[in-house]
């Protein structure tokens, strides 16, 4: 199975830009009225904004020129309501849009969310956990500004450039023509740029998710780093990460500098034009002063929405590869997931079999890692399986709660093919207890029934007593609400799996799988538990796996793997009798005579 490690840049599929901003724009479409109101806003505010060079060559050309004091006065108090309006409309079309941005990053992130838990184990065993968080926090993040900005500056911006040109051709084309002349010039150099800036900010993007994950898995993994005083190690790892980071942040802010110059440069010859049009070509003698007043005004109304639009061009072309990275996941398949027609499992009574069936992972389909495995369970019977590391015990567990699919076969229970059946209803029937034991951050009530809520004050305690874990819960400063974490320093790994022991005991599945659900408990406290393995198996099916071979002797049957099949099937005694594969990995460990 392909790996991608934190040093490594991720792969991604190539999409048009077009095609991801209408996806991404289909957001804000679902909030048409919403939009609508805004539109409103912001021609009020447009209008307001226009109108006032137009009273300004009022004033100058009309009231001052004429001395009409009474007129200017009037035209003030005007100008007072209307900026009044400008300002209230603004505020109000800027809060509206901050809300309705932040619902649509709500949505987004709940659905990459929901969607990442349907996929299955191999996406996440393919990549570190920290470029998933990049996805989920960082790239999300990245899209506020072009959500936002969308109606709050690209809007207003064109509506303003509409606008502006029409009056200033209204008033005098050539003056018009001039200052618009430097339009198609400032179009051209951008469009060659943000061919450069694109691919840069998604190299950059990549950096950055490398460098999430890296820090994730080193602080993760702590304790091994400490325990190896790996710090100066992993302290040369990390500025390397960061200094990749880095880099790729500078070499993509180099480029999207040149927006901003590349405006200013415009904007500057644009005003030249203006004033060597209007008075070397035009004739200053045919403009009156109020008109010159107004034109200078609408110049820079002009170009202010078009600095606008290259800022939010240019954000577009920061943030769009984090959209891309973004749908790149919503458009990873679930592989396990439940099929058109599939029906709810019955309760069941534990009958598994497996008929012919092969696997491999789906990066890598010529490597058999199980071949022609066939096998029936019978209802409550306890089957081990053991073997040497590799050779598909964990595989085949994973295979009957449908972490993987079989890549040909079938596997049943109760006759019920498992690509049939919905996966909540088949998982809801089942306990899985794993060699990674993993706690919740809560109290330890809250782990202990986390796979059944509603279980009752008198199951949760039963459960724990059954595997022995009540005592030491009953030791702890508040007992059962008591509050503990992933990675909690105050339990010993043997106390974390009695709590996971407890966990699948209070959900009372129907199939029961212990994948190496001793490993970390010492032999004391592996008696004690065994009589709670013990009391759990009892009238279950179940799948265990483990090395220790001591605590699987009682087993119904033991298959032992080997070589992508089962090699060898019985109980303890007619293996032992066999003198075969089992014989000797058992004689390995206890040295029989």
């Amino acid at each position: 199975m392909a790996v991608n490690t934190a040093k490594q840049d991720e792969l991604q599929r190539e999409v048009p830009k077009r095609v991801t901003l209408m996806r991404l724009f289909r957001y804000l479409f679902q909030y048409k009225k919403t939009l609508v109101y805004v539109a409103a806003l912001i021609l009020v505010a447009l209008a307001a904004t226009l109108a006032g060079p137009l009273m300004i060559e009022r004033a100058v050309d009309v009231h001052v020129a004429n001395g009409d004091v009474a007129g200017l006065a009037r035209l003030a108090v005007l100008a007072l309501a209307v900026y009044t309006a400008y300002a209230v409309c603004t505020r109000k079309y800027m809060v509206t849009m901050a809300g309705v941005t932040n619902k649509i990053l709500l949505t987004i992130r709940g659905q990459l969310y929901e969607h990442i838990q349907t996929l299955s184990f191999h996406f996440f065993d393919s990549r570190p956990t920290g470029k998933i968080l990049a996805r989920v926090v960082g790239d999300v993040n990245s899209l506020k500004d072009v959500l936002s900005d969308s109606m709050t500056t690209l809007l207003p911006s064109l509506l303003t450039l509409i606008g502006v040109a029409v009056i200033m051709l209204w008033k005098n084309w050539q003056l018009a023509c001039a200052t618009l002349l430097m339009l198609p010039v400032l179009a051209f150099f951008m469009f060659l740029i943000q061919f450069t800036a694109h691919k840069l900010w998604q190299i950059h993007r990549k950096k950055n998710s490398n460098l999430n994950a890296f820090i994730h898995e080193d602080f993760s993994g702590i304790r091994i780093v400490q325990s190896f005083a790996a710090e100066q190690e992993k302290q040369k790892d990390f500025e390397q990460c960061a200094g990749e980071y880095t880099s790729s942040f500078i070499n993509a802010v180099r480029v999207e500098d040149a927006f901003g110059a590349l405006v200013e440069i415009t904007w500057g010859v644009g005003g030249f034009l203006l004033y060597f049009i209007g008075i070397r070509i035009v004739g200053a003698d045919k403009i009156g002063v109020g008109t010159f007043m107004a034109f200078t005004s609408y110049l820079g109304m002009f170009w202010n929405p078009i600095r606008n639009l290259a800022s939010f061009y240019n954000k577009i072309v920061t943030n769009i590869s984090a959209a891309e990275r973004i749908f790149d996941i919503l458009d990873t398949p679930s592989e396990i997931a439940d099929r058109e027609g599939a029906r709810e499992l019955p309760q069941i009574t534990g009958k598994v079999c497996f008929d012919h069936v092969n696997f491999a992972y789906t990066d890598e389909p010529d490597r058999l890692v199980l071949e022609d495995v066939s096998f029936t369970v019978k209802p409550g019977e306890t089957i081990a399986l053991v073997g040497p590391t590799g050779a598909g015990k964990t595989t085949i567990v994973n295979l009957i709660s449908r972490f993987y699919d079989v890549t040909s076969g079938r596997i049943t229970i109760d006759g019920n093919e498992l690509h049939d059946v919905t996966l909540k209803s088949l998982r809801s029937q089942m306990g899985v207890m794993t060699q990674d034991t993993f706690l919740f951050t809560g109290t330890v009530r809250e782990n202990i029934c986390y796979g059944r809520s509603n279980a009752t004050e008198e199951e949760m305690i039963a459960a724990a007593k059954a595997v022995h874990a009540h005592d030491f819960i009953m030791r702890m400063e508040k007992g059962y609400d008591t509050e503990i974490s992933e990675r909690s320093g105050q339990l010993s790994i043997g106390q974390r799996q009695l709590l996971a022991f407890a966990r699948t005991m209070v959900s009372d599945p129907r199939i029961l799988i212990l994948d190496e659900a001793t490993s970390s408990i010492d032999t004391h406290t592996e008696r004690m538990v065994q009589q709670g393995i013990e009391a759990l198996v009892k009238g279950r099916t179940s799948f265990i796996i483990a090395h220790r071979l001591s605590t699987i002797r009682s087993a119904d049957r033991i298959f032992y793997i080997g070589d992508k099949n089962i090699v060898e099937a019985g109980s303890h005694e007619e293996l032992m009798a066999k003198k075969g594969m089992y014989y000797r990995l058992y004689e390995s460990q206890f040295e029989i005579a």
